[in-house]
């Protein structure tokens, strides 16, 4: 049973350095464990950072699914884009819970990821947007929407690793 939400910012702030820890450092299972089994993880388009994946192209649209798959990929051997890993490093700010809604809580956070793989170094920057579920004393991400303020990707390659 879910009970309201009661999240203070700096919980909020602690949840998030932590999935980013456990992103730069590859930790990637035990970052699935942090999403609900109804999760959803996308990248909207450069040019479309609103749209909607029912009638846009994405750059992620994954639901738990696909997400739990994109991480075997990315752990295994078959993610050629991505063998040897990335190293990246990510800084979270501006940490807002914009509201809440029974056990729900809507969050946002600005982010600036550094990647740097085969003596090439991106930046990638934009807003995370979360719906989290309390569960107990637990926080869980039911949606994580990575949102880039990049014109386009050009400059900084695709987005081979999680966001």
């Amino acid at each position: 049973m879910s009970q309201p939400a009661s999240v203070t910012r700096a919980e909020l702030e602690d949840f998030l350095y932590h999935e980013a820890a456990l992103l730069d450092e590859w930790r990637l299972k035990e970052w699935l464990e942090l999403f609900t089994d109804d999760a959803t993880y996308s990248i909207p388009p450069t040019d479309a950072p609103d749209a909607d994946p029912d009638d846009t192209l994405f750059l992620v649209a994954d639901d738990a699914e696909r997400l739990r798959s994109r991480v075997e990929q990315l752990m295994g051997k078959t993610s050629w884009s991505e063998s040897p890993h990335s190293r990246t490093r990510r800084l979270i700010g501006n940490v807002r819970i914009r509201r809440t809604e029974g056990s729900l809580v809507f969050a946002t956070a600005n982010f600036v990821v550094h990647r740097l793989r085969m003596n090439q170094h991106a930046t990638y920057v934009g807003r995370y947007e979360y719906t989290l579920e309390t569960r107990g004393e637990r926080l869980r991400i039911r949606d994580r929407r990575a949102i880039l303020d990049l014109e386009s990707l050009r400059d900084v390659g695709k987005v081979s690793f999680i966001l």
